[in-house]
């Protein structure tokens, strides 16, 4: 994630990436070299120049370089997961503050254009479903709750404009040590409902959010970046040969005014918040919130072998 957020930032007109930092001095200096910047082998002795940080370290070191990075004046924007427990996430959140300093989560799918047109669609929301399943990768070794998952829990939150009140988890591990397949009901105080699946034992990769509402089910791919609103506009039992369903509706496909590759459209808000010192998307509370529910689905459900 390092280098891939280094090849967008160095694409941003309003900030020069000026320094890489990296344990892995090998692997640093090609990435430095290649965007032009700096290398240092730790955020110890930033230049004073330096005005905000996107850290992509390993989750277990979030919370000692973000806390280092805040008490040093730095904007920070922090990969998801936020920390690598709720204790360090609060750590890290009362530094933002305390500091007076912006601390966003890099929960890109909130950036995602298909994302950013289906709340343009919300009216009437009763239930969601989402699926996020891919083929399993051993490069990962966070369970599917806090790799996957997280990033859906921070969706239907947003999308029910609430934090869930009740959870009700199941997880299976079918090809690590670790949770491979977790599905998850939330129930909103709202009233609206949510069913979570995340899988890395599936054979084929898919993002799909789908909204339930009053009066339309509105559907968007992730992958593919689209969107349809679906409309039943008649349906009737028809009996003269036998009993028959016919129904007529209506499907619709938006014009997606956002586009853009999500990190790129999630750098250039956290850009435009360092500049105005305005509140971001993600807050790290809502980094905080998602990586609770995260944890408590990943330890709290049945597990089944």
């Amino acid at each position: 994630m390092g280098s891939r957020h280094a090849r967008v930032a160095r694409t941003m007109p309003s900030a020069e990436v000026t320094v890489v930092v990296d344990q892995d001095e090998d692997k640093g200096r090609r990435l430095a070299n290649h965007i032009g910047a700096v290398y240092m082998p730790s955020v110890t002795g930033l230049p004073g120049a330096v005005d905000a940080a996107i850290v992509a370290v390993p989750t277990e070191s979030h919370m000692e370089i973000g806390t280092m990075l805040l008490g040093n004046g730095l904007d920070v924007l922090m990969e998801k997961p936020i920390a690598a427990t709720v204790e360090e996430a609060k750590c890290l959140v009362t530094a933002a503050e305390e500091h007076d300093r912006i601390l966003m989560v890099g929960h890109v799918e909130r950036f995602n254009p298909a994302v950013i047109e289906l709340a343009r669609h919300l009216s009437g929301l009763i239930h969601i479903d989402v699926r996020r399943v891919g083929p399993f990768t051993p490069r990962i070794p966070a369970g599917v709750a806090v790799d996957l998952m997280i990033h859906d829990i921070d969706l239907v939150s947003w999308l029910a404009g609430s934090q869930p009140e009740v959870i009700s988890a199941l997880v299976r591990r079918v090809k690590s040590s670790t949770e491979d397949i977790a599905v998850c009901i939330l129930t909103f105080p709202t009233g609206v409902s949510a069913v979570l699946t995340a899988s890395r034992a599936s054979q084929s990769k898919q993002r799909q959010i789908e909204l339930i509402q009053q009066d339309n089910v509105v559907v968007a791919d992730l992958v593919r970046g689209q969107v349809t609103v679906n409309r039943v506009q008649h349906s009737e039992f028809v009996d003269e040969r036998g009993s028959m369903y016919r129904q007529t509706g209506v499907v619709e496909i938006p014009y997606m005014e956002h586009q853009g590759e999500p990190l790129a459209l999630e750098q250039r808000h956290f850009l435009e918040c360092v500049v105005r010192h305005t509140q971001p998307t993600v807050t790290g509370q809502d980094g905080l919130a998602a990586l609770d529910i995260a944890i408590r689905i990943r330890d709290q459900a049945n597990c089944l072998e």
